[in-house]
């Protein structure tokens, strides 16, 4: 029974960071059956390609089973469908036991690029093409107003020197303020590269009588060891149950290394339910994307794209 609740809010904090990150494109079609969808485009404007990706969560997901999954998209036929579903399976068998849509969705809109890409191939007449520019999507946050006012503003970054670290404190960089029912979230960002700078960037935040007064300062860091090609992570609720895991768990789908998010809630005196969670990590994910840690949906299709065509570049 154990095994089944940690099973269960595994499967939780994957559809509330890819909620996060993919906004409208993602839907519960049913959340109490496990069965959801998104909808997948490359995001080229000259070769338009969509397919839907519907999954469902076994109970044994991601530890011992993968996800049942549908691809709908009525130009996939014949040997691109298995194509296709043989680079879903060998995703699943190289990361078994781990949390693999977010991986899933980005193996399938770079198919649709490739396939954009030869289409367009064929219709000009040109080897080197591409697929077009790329469309920026913008992941709305589902009700809430997003304010700039009401929230801590904060000074130039300063110098301040600690006896025991022979550094400044590194920059630190605030995103944008999200307001539900009269509780306000602000997220927090800072590089770091050693659990000293964590401590010290942690220290400068709660010198603002402002952040030091949230109802709950929420954190979490990744920190790559190139060394030991291994990374050094760990994560704060301070109060919020549970939601220190749930931010780290979406720096982890994200793949996001060097970095520490602290996101501050002022309770507003309603609760919000699952909703506090959804703003925590929209506004995680914003400040993540604004400060060049993440893509958006159409930089991951570019980027793609620019691999797909030095690798032809080079086999020529």
């Amino acid at each position: 029974m154990r095994w089944m609740c940690r099973r269960r809010a595994r499967q939780m904090e994957e559809v509330e960071a890819l909620s996060s990150i993919y906004g409208d494109e993602w839907c519960a079609v049913d959340e109490a059956s496990r069965i959801f969808c998104i909808k997948i485009s490359n995001d080229t404007e000259e070769t338009k390609l969509t397919a839907c990706l519907q999954i469902i969560l076994p109970p044994d997901y991601p530890s011992a089973a993968p996800p049942i999954y549908q691809i709908n998209a009525a130009w996939l036929r014949g040997s691109e469908r298995v194509q296709l579903a043989n680079s879903l399976e060998d995703l699943y068998v190289e990361h078994a036991g781990e949390s693999i849509l977010y991986m899933w969705v980005e193996k399938i809109r770079e198919f649709l690029l490739e396939k954009a890409q030869d289409s367009a191939t064929v219709r000009e007449g040109d080897p080197h093409r591409g697929g077009g520019s790329g469309r920026r999507r913008r992941a709305g946050l589902c009700g809430p107003r997003v304010e700039r006012g009401g929230c801590a503003t904060f000074p130039g970054t300063r110098k301040r020197m600690y006896p025991d670290v022979d550094e400044e404190v590194p920059p630190i960089k605030h995103g944008g303020c999200i307001t539900d029912r009269r509780s306000t979230f602000q997220s927090h960002l800072a590089p770091v590269v050693a659990p000293r700078q964590v401590k010290t960037v942690l220290e400068r935040l709660y010198d603002n009588k402002k952040i030091a007064s949230a109802t709950h300062n929420i954190y979490a860091y990744r920190i790559y060891c190139e060394d030991k090609n291994s990374f050094l992570q760990d994560c704060e609720d301070d109060g919020e149950t549970a939601a220190g895991g749930r931010l780290l768990h979406l720096l982890q789908i994200l793949d996001v290394r060097n970095v520490l998010v602290v996101v501050s809630r002022w309770y507003g005196g309603i609760l919000l339910g699952p909703d506090r969670f959804k703003h925590i990590n929209n506004c995680a994910r914003s400040i993540l994307v604004e400060e060049g840690y993440t893509a958006s949906s159409d930089d991951v299709a570019k980027s793609a794209g620019k691999a797909k065509r030095l690798k032809g570049k080079k086999t020529k």
